[in-house]
């Protein structure tokens, strides 16, 4: 992430689908103000603060699990279906923390081991590494995890003398892969993940940016065997610098003193010692722009659902016009979310990245970031959530150009002769 963001500050003027940030069309600093009063006013309304708490609340430290704990519960009633008590919430400052603190809590010895499903979001990778704790990947498949080898690598942990904790899965239009499991596969993995005895850390910030192809529960609302760990944000819904995630964790856990509590409480502990609180200014307006949508996310992201919606598939329709004749190119197809993975014949790295930004003026991600090393060396990935139209029509063009010139040709229908690609981006036009 740190080198993504270094390469689009050298090259201020390229054209980016490197990072998968919200849109920025509905950004606005009034409505902050907005939310914070409106959270003041729930406070003092609501719950019957006077106005030394309400100050205290906005502005002391605050409770480490954090004070918009019971908004979230009524957020996850209304627009997921999800029934959690409040108590097992513990809010974060951002997802990233959430991932931190279930790993670190997981991880009581070198045996312990963290299974994700490949290409893994970097996020979970790099909190691994900084708890030291192995990631052992696991394939995707076509249904966005591939069950048969959930099942061989979790025996294959054991019989090597490790201990596999728990599986890392975006279910919804996963980054970078795109993928959504379908509701067969998600009861099939929350049956497999009870019989093995591991946790499920399901990660669902993509889950209402869906094609018009309609939600599909998430795997909490299905779980009946308490095997799911649920992480959240606010960052692609409400506001990406208020840097507010959460997580819930109902289970049952025996703390080191032999006591039984709440995971969620464990998890608080170690929260206490690492940012000792999440900021409760940034909770106060996560919590006043829940309270303004009467807690549906769902409802108040309508306009930016139309954005996602419109942009990927502008930018499926670009690719089938570019490349559609490129038998050494293709790319996937997913129902929602921010990316689409584009496999070509030559290696894509941080080296030709770099050469992509500065020759042509058009920035990706590649898709090796996201695997052990070993694969993705051929695909890189394609992020459409910030551009307009107009930047995707030619930031494509760039792309073209690019392809064209790394020796990427099309077969001609007509004559069988191998024209360049890029020859087809004289025929596109904006909102095609």
């Amino acid at each position: 992430m740190t080198f993504l963001n270094e390469v689009t500050a050298r090259y201020p003027n390229a054209l980016s689908f490197a990072p998968g940030r919200p849109t920025e069309d509905h950004f606005d600093v009034r409505s902050v103000h907005r939310h914070l009063e409106r959270f003041c006013d729930h406070l003092s309304t609501d719950l019957g603060y006077g106005p030394a708490e309400v100050s205290r609340a906005l502005c002391q430290y605050g409770r480490t699990s954090g004070i918009v704990h019971h908004l979230i519960a009524r957020h996850l009633e209304v627009d997921e279906g999800m029934h959690v008590d409040p108590e097992s919430i513990v809010v974060t400052v951002g997802c990233q923390e959430a991932m931190f603190l279930a790993l670190r809590s997981l991880r009581r010895d070198e045996r312990d081991v963290v299974l994700a499903v490949a290409p893994t979001y970097v996020g979970l990778t790099g909190a691994a590494r900084l708890v030291d704790m192995p990631v052992v990947p696991v394939a995707s498949g076509t249904t966005g995890v591939d069950l048969s080898d959930l099942a061989a690598t979790l025996r294959q942990a054991r019989e090597r003398g490790l201990r596999p904790r728990a599986c890392y899965i975006v279910p919804d239009f996963a980054n970078p892969s795109g993928l959504r499991l379908d509701l067969g596969t998600r009861r099939e993995l929350l049956d497999l993940a009870a019989r093995e005895g591991i946790l499920l850390l399901e990660d669902n910030p993509y889950g209402m940016f869906h094609n018009g192809s309609g939600r599909l529960p998430t795997l909490q609302a299905l779980d009946t065997d308490r095997t799911v760990v649920y992480l959240g944000s606010f960052a692609k819904t409400v506001l990406p610098g208020a840097r507010v995630g959460y997580l819930v964790a109902e289970q049952r856990v025996r703390d080191g003193r032999g006591q039984v509590g709440v995971f969620a409480e464990q998890l608080s502990r170690i929260k206490s010692m690492v940012t000792v609180n999440t900021s409760p200014i940034s909770q106060a307006v996560i919590g006043g722009a829940l309270l303004e949508n009467d807690f549906s996310l769902a409802r108040a992201t309508s306009g930016e659902q139309q954005i996602y919606r419109r942009n990927l598939a502008h930018a499926l329709r670009g690719l089938e016009a570019r490349f559609q004749r490129c038998p050494d190119v293709s790319w996937n197809t997913p129902h929602g979310g921010f990316f689409v993975v584009v496999n070509v014949p030559f290696t894509v790295d941080d080296e030709l990245l770099e050469r992509s930004g500065q020759e042509f003026g058009v920035l990706w991600t590649p898709m090796s970031h996201f695997y052990d090393g070993k694969d993705g060396k051929n695909q890189l990935r394609l992020s459409c959530s910030s551009l307009s139209s107009e930047q995707l029509e030619e930031g494509l063009n760039r792309l073209a150009t690019l392809f064209t010139d790394l020796g990427v040709r099309r077969v001609d229908r007509d004559t069988a002769s191998m024209p360049d690609c890029s020859s087809v981006s004289a025929e596109i036009t904006v909102g095609s």
